[in-house]
């Protein structure tokens, strides 16, 4: 059975009894997405936005995607600024994310890994976060989801897929994964980015031809990948997709030992941290996370939390693309689609 808070195994089978029993209820989430797709109320703001969405529920690459287009635009000379609603955080108002001050708990843990590539903004309402973007002094908007939600005017709205699991049964929630009928999407997408190698990706790649829409291609690489090389590891993570990590840290040459995995944006508990130390210590091994889940945890000082935060190392991802230019490219079109409205 799937963890609570984690997408249910089936979604990512071929379409089988318990996705046919959920087919009305995601006959109707599937006509609400389409219909805000086609008519929602989308505010045009004063700077170029640039939108890095999932076709489905989480696992998909989007962060460490706008994270590179985000490092590409300053290598362009540009000042860009990542929007965020802050999913999993209590803030209800407009806020620029302080690394050293703010919190997962406050802000979410993406917005604090995109802060610390460039200013981070997050609000529920997309167009109050834009301006507070626009007053720090960015000129480009890289939106970090929000492509279903159609809450602003979008220059180039990218879909990022992983293609271990390319769009799982196909289905809408909650039959599948999808957060909206497909041919919608395809109709509001200017270009699609496939991560990694894999059947399922390969048939979406073949879809995405048909339908005409640009494909680029890119791996997830680990920068850190030889400080794991021969050490035995307990693996543990919090996020959509663990498989996906586990098979990272693998690939860099760990010995991984035990794993735990804990529901999407979970939010670490000090007996979560104790028991993650005592099994680590029991079995003499190192402790290795996620970025994404260090976020949740980083610079606790409530008893065990200190210790997880002092142990606990992560091994890190970035998005490399398969052809150099892809970034630049994105950007560039990002401006001119902009300067043409």
């Amino acid at each position: 059975m799937a963890l609570l808070g984690t997408a249910p195994r089936f979604w990512w089978r071929e379409p089988g009894l318990a996705s046919r029993a959920l087919a009305a209820p995601a006959l109707a989430y599937g006509w609400v997405a389409q219909r805000n797709l086609e008519r929602g109320a989308r505010v045009r703001v004063p700077l170029p936005v640039l939108c890095v969405g999932n076709w489905t529920v989480g696992g998909g690459g989007k962060t460490p995607t706008a994270q590179a287009l985000g490092r590409a635009a300053l290598a362009m000379g540009h000042r860009p600024g990542f929007l965020s609603r802050g999913h999993g955080g209590a803030a209800r108002s407009p806020l620029l994310v302080d690394p050293s001050q703010h919190s997962a708990d406050l802000v979410g843990d993406e917005p604090l890994l995109l802060a610390g590539v460039a200013p981070t903004a997050i609000a529920p309402d997309r167009a109050k976060g834009a301006e507070l973007l626009r007053q720090a002094g960015c000129d480009l908007i890289i939106m970090d989801d929000g492509f279903q939600s159609a809450r602003l005017h979008v220059d180039v709205a990218l879909l990022v897929a992983d293609a271990r699991r390319g769009l799982g049964n196909g289905r809408v929630l909650p039959a599948g994964p999808l957060r909206a009928p497909l041919g919608s999407q395809l109709a509001h997408a200017d270009a699609a980015i496939l991560i990694g190698v894999g059947a399922p990706g390969e048939a979406l790649a073949q879809q995405l031809r048909d339908a005409g829409l640009p494909l680029y291609r890119a791996t997830l690489g680990s920068p850190n990948a030889g400080d794991f090389a021969g050490r035995r590891v307990l693996a543990f993570a919090g996020i959509a997709d663990p498989e996906k990590f586990y098979a990272s840290l693998k690939a860099a040459g760990a010995e991984i030992v035990a794993t735990r995995s804990f529901p999407d944006h979970h939010m670490f508990k000090p007996d979560d941290a104790r028991e993650l130390l005592a099994e680590a210590d029991s079995l003499g091994l190192d402790l290795v996370t996620t970025a994404k889940d260090r976020a949740r945890f980083q610079g606790r000082q409530d008893g065990p939390m200190r210790g997880l935060s002092r142990l606990a190392r992560v091994l890190d991802v970035e998005v490399q693309w398969i052809e150099a230019e892809t970034a630049e490219a994105l950007l560039r079109q990002a401006f001119a689609r902009f300067s043409a409205r």
